[in-house]
């Protein structure tokens, strides 16, 4: 059986115009030729225009789809094979790029702006649009995200640097009373507690003291967060989180003020 120019064209999702010129490079030539000279595709054409655009969709230029085809050693299970490489090879570099795609765009959610070498300098290895997702699940929509949303998209980079600064110092100055012994519900911790309260509600949002507990227990709950402590001080995360409840529980249990 064998089919005229226009089927093949059909079948295989190809210009008339390519066929022709895949014709005249050498590239697929029909076996064979009506009597008046029209091109007739055989079964075998077929399977090597397949092969022709399995290599051209893989980026491969005519020229050397010509010789990967006509090397004598290359059976069909062989350029399955390397078809079959070349498209598992592919699909990491596109999930690999999906992925970076994807890292911006949630930084961009969270307003950050910086170049990467910026974003290293100023966070290391610590990723800051983590937070954005768990923000979100807990407080998606409301006052709080977007707060922190709107503050962080104007933050600059020296901004980023100060924020980073002070809370590092926080957590540091956590670190020297917990290694001190100063107990998480002791005037000491709490008052650091405070400290890193007042700081989130400066710099991202109105940190009330509910959501100062649940970001305490994110923290021990999340390694992700406990990552940024636990090389401070071994326990320093536990630490952190019962101190904020001690504040906010502190806190609470203050008289109101006369009116």
């Amino acid at each position: 059986m064998s089919y005229s120019v226009g089927q093949v064209a059909r079948l295989a999702g190809v210009t008339v115009r390519a066929l022709h010129h895949y014709d005249e490079i050498g590239l697929l030539s029909p076996g064979e030729r009506t009597a008046a000279g029209y091109r007739r595709y055989t079964e075998s054409d077929l399977d090597r225009l397949q092969q022709v655009l399995f290599y051209r969709e893989l980026g491969f230029p005519l020229e050397e789809i010509a010789v990967i085809l006509d090397r004598p050693d290359a059976s069909a299970m062989t350029h399955l094979r390397r078809q079959h490489e070349l498209l598992v090879r592919r699909i990491d570099r596109l999930k690999n790029l999906t992925a970076a795609i994807e890292k911006e765009m949630e930084a961009r959610t969270m307003g950050i702006n910086l170049t990467p070498e910026e974003r290293f300098e100023v966070f290391g290895d610590f990723r800051p649009e983590d937070h954005a997702e768990e923000a979100e699940r807990r407080w998606g929509g409301g006052t709080a995200y977007e707060q922190s949303r709107t503050r962080m998209a104007n933050m600059t980079k020296a901004d980023w640097v100060k924020f980073t600064e002070e809370g590092g110092a926080v957590a540091r100055a956590l670190a020297e009373a917990y290694q001190a012994g100063a107990p998480a519900d002791g005037p000491r911790a709490m008052d650091l507690a405070e400290e890193h309260r007042q700081h989130l509600t400066r710099w991202c949002y109105d940190c009330t003291f509910e959501i100062h507990r649940g970001l305490g227990d994110m923290y021990v709950a999340d390694p992700r967060f406990a990552a940024n402590y636990e090389p401070l001080a071994e326990g320093l995360t536990q630490y952190i989180r019962d101190a904020i409840h001690a504040n906010a529980a502190r806190h609470e249990s203050e008289p109101l003020p006369d009116l």
